[in-house]
């Protein structure tokens, strides 16, 4: 059974993957459209979709792909049945997918004969890290598993035209395309008896945001690309242009695809460095007394200076937590070259700010056994439903080690699937519960208005931890007036 986290409809799988008579029927009546094919209806792939099927410039005939299994079956079910399978703050999501049912020019399928049809095949899957830690989250090791990666590249390859477009936007080590994608889909064409040279290959990774300006990330954004050879740089660069505001966007063209798949893990890796740094300069400030906050704000007004990051419960998501790591497994592995053992230590040293931020807590509480605990937010970043690899997924296991009672509240996330737990939606019901602790430990935007800010106002008083600075100074001054408030890097408070 695959059952739907949002709405909670189950979906017995289906026996086999042929979904052949639902493909030919919708192309059937689009057969005046060029068909565009995403694989991956993930948090990147679903809403590149939606983009695809409401094309600046064309009108294209779009569908998804994903596995037939527990996991993913939901989202093809509810995609065709009017639930799209991702909650963010995005009104644009809504009135896109609204214009996608209108339009009819989208289908979702489990059926790997789909890429039999695509002009364009977009690649939206995962390639993950596994990521080992000792007991005391520590990273010991790490193993890049391409396995998965390259089976869905091998079901392209096995099914695709002569004259495809593959585009990959997944974030993979730099030489991905060419040492893998390349001559995986040559051999499986040649071993159909199929031309392997009129193929095109291009790489342009997604800078998707999840949140309040989803659709803008992927269509209203700046797009680096590169292509194989020049036909396929070509051929990418004219259909990005379809979906791609590139009149205020300009597209930026790299030489080839190892420079376009580096840049990504180069500019995540400079995010995760910077966040990395300032771990140790938030407890330096507390020590010394020094508001953390208002010090970066002072320095942000400097142009050279204006991403410094702010202290946080930890880097989470499906990004920062692995791309430097592919970077170094890539240089070791694909290249012949050193490991990035800075950019690795950045990652280390990141995975254990939430270990940080629970000592933090134990130190000032003393004891955390039977005591309730309210966290607030188990998503990996504000405003949206995603719970990879979230920092609080650490920070929970530290607190039920120690036999707190642990209340979940986050308004997006309803189940929270890594650790098997309903997730409440209902801060008046949470906090009914009378926590002696609120830990905010996703800055949801919602938690600072009225609604929410008030209900915690008249609250029984409690100990607030503030992880992620989320509160204004007014608010925290108004919050201390009846509850005890601490922000990790305000060692003014």
């Amino acid at each position: 059974m695959s059952t739907n986290p949002f709405t909670g409809e189950s979906y017995t799988l289906p026996a086999d993957a042929d979904d052949s008579q639902s493909i030919s029927s919708f192309l059937d009546r689009h057969s005046d459209k060029k068909c565009i094919v995403i694989q991956g209806l993930g948090f990147v792939g679903a809403v590149m979709s939606l983009v695809c099927a409401n094309a600046l410039t064309e009108e294209y005939a779009v569908i998804g792909v994903d596995r037939l299994d527990a996991s993913s079956f939901w989202k093809i079910k509810g995609l065709n049945s009017g639930h799209f399978p991702i909650k963010a703050e995005d009104p644009q999501i809504e009135s896109l997918y609204k214009q996608t049912i209108e339009k009819g020019n989208f289908l979702a399928t489990f059926d790997p004969t789909a890429y039999a049809h695509a002009d364009v095949i977009v690649v939206d899957i995962n390639l993950d890290v596994d990521k080992k830690h000792n007991d005391n989250y520590q990273l010991d090791s790490y193993k890049v598993d391409l396995e998965g990666f390259k089976a869905a590249i091998e079901s392209i390859g096995n099914n695709c035209k002569e004259d495809v477009l593959v585009l990959v936007e997944t974030t993979v080590p730099p030489g991905t395309c060419l040492h893998l994608v390349k001559p995986i889909i040559n051999q499986a064409l040649e071993e159909r008896g199929c031309d392997s040279t009129r193929w095109k290959l291009g790489h342009s990774y997604e800078r998707v945001m999840p949140g309040p300006d989803y659709i803008n990330s992927i269509r209203n954004f700046y797009r680096v690309y590169a292509g194989i050879d020049e036909e396929s740089a070509k051929a990418t660069e004219a259909f990005l242009k379809t979906i791609i505001t590139t009149d205020e966007y300009p597209l930026t063209r790299l030489g080839n695809t190892n420079a376009s798949e580096m840049a990504k893990v180069l500019e995540n890796s400079y995010r995760a460095m910077n966040i990395s740094f300032m771990v140790e300069w938030s407890r330096f400030a507390e020590s010394a007394g020094v508001n953390l906050y208002e010090v970066v704000n002072a320095i942000r007004m400097r142009p050279t200076h204006s991403n410094m990051m702010f202290p946080g419960v930890g880097v989470g998501g499906y990004c920062l937590t692995k791309d430097p790591l592919l970077a170094s497994w890539s240089s070791t592995s694909l290249f012949e070259g050193a490991p990035l053992e800075m950019s690795e230590k950045a990652v280390a040293n990141n995975d254990l700010m939430p270990v940080y931020a629970f000592e933090y807590l134990l130190k000032r509480e003393g004891t955390l056994s039977d005591r309730t605990l309210l966290l607030m937010g188990v998503s990996y970043r504000q405003d949206v439903a995603d719970t990879r690899y979230t920092p609080v997924e650490t920070l929970y296991n530290k607190l039920e080690a120690q036999n707190a009672r642990i209340l979940i509240h986050d308004p997006y996330v309803r189940h929270w699937e890594e650790k098997a737990r309903e997730v409440d939606d209902d801060i008046a019901r949470a906090l009914n519960e009378e926590p002696e602790i609120v830990i905010i430990s996703t800055g949801h935007s919602c938690y600072k208005e009225d609604e929410y800010f008030n209900k915690i106002m008249d609250a029984n008083a409690m100990t607030i931890y503030d992880t992620v600075g989320l509160f204004s100074k007014p608010q925290i001054e108004s919050l201390q007036s009846k509850h005890n408030v601490i922000v990790l890097g305000r060692g003014d408070l």
